[in-house]
């Protein structure tokens, strides 16, 4: 597979077309953001964790039917992938109160929930990644009534089967965020699931194996990361 012309630099990853019109590779990079950018650092190896890790993840996922954009690994940092148009929202799961939901509703950090909780952010840097709901969602035409429900069904399945396979290696799945992509006219799920993306908490300790280790100055940032690394035994 040819890697051609750069398509698109986030915050985390580059994005390279091939000469597969149908397929790009993702280049992961050891930057890291928080607050929607405003704090900008380095966390070292990060970008191997996180492709390693996501792609271990999607082949999981895919083995319990939810379909992704993982198509093979090519390198410690880079992976080719199906060609996706985004769906604009990210999609978080929450098991247990932590970070703006906290915060939000006066809980204590680590508080059980009744149930898990569903959220939707338009995907949105300049307004601050703002919380939508699915009529919201409707009116701004950013997804149907039928891609909503799909997202929704497969957000719930995944967190079933992530909490599963988390607590097998001592791990808490505190909240996670999803991203999702339209290939031909199907819902799949796309971006990375890495411990960027997910509140990773030692189940004995609640220490965070996460990146709520850069986001508040926790210290051992890069340590955790390998930490997840090691117990998955990538």
């Amino acid at each position: 597979m040819e890697k051609r012309e750069q398509l698109y630099e986030g915050k985390a990853k580059k994005v390279f077309a091939t000469d597969d019109p149908d397929r790009c590779i993702v280049d992961y990079k050891d930057d890291a953001t928080a607050f929607n950018g405003q704090k900008k650092g380095t966390i070292t190896g990060k970008g191997i964790v996180n492709n390693k890790m996501s792609n271990y993840l999607f082949k999981l996922l895919e083995s319990k039917g939810i379909p992704t954009h993982f198509e093979k690994q090519l390198s410690d940092r880079a992976t080719l992938v199906k060609k996706v148009q985004i769906v604009p929202l990210e999609v978080i799961v929450r098991n247990k109160a932590a970070g703006s939901l906290a915060k939000r509703l006066g809980m204590k950090e680590g508080s059980e929930l009744r149930c898990p909780v569903l959220e939707f952010c338009y995907k949105s840097d300049e307004l601050g990644d703002p919380m939508v709901n699915e009529t919201h969602i409707l009116a701004a035409g950013f997804a149907t009534k039928e891609e909503i429900d799909e997202i929704s069904k497969m957000a719930m399945k995944i967190n079933k089967i992530l909490i599963d396979f988390f607590l097998s290696v001592n791990i808490e799945l505190i909240d996670f965020k999803l991203e999702f992509g339209r290939y031909h006219g199907t819902i799949i799920l796309a971006d990375e699931i890495s411990p960027d993306t997910c509140r990773l908490w030692d189940v004995r300790t609640h220490e965070k194996l996460d990146k709520d280790r850069f986001r508040r100055d926790l210290g051992g940032v890069e340590e955790a990361y390998q930490e997840v690394m090691k117990r998955i035994g990538l």
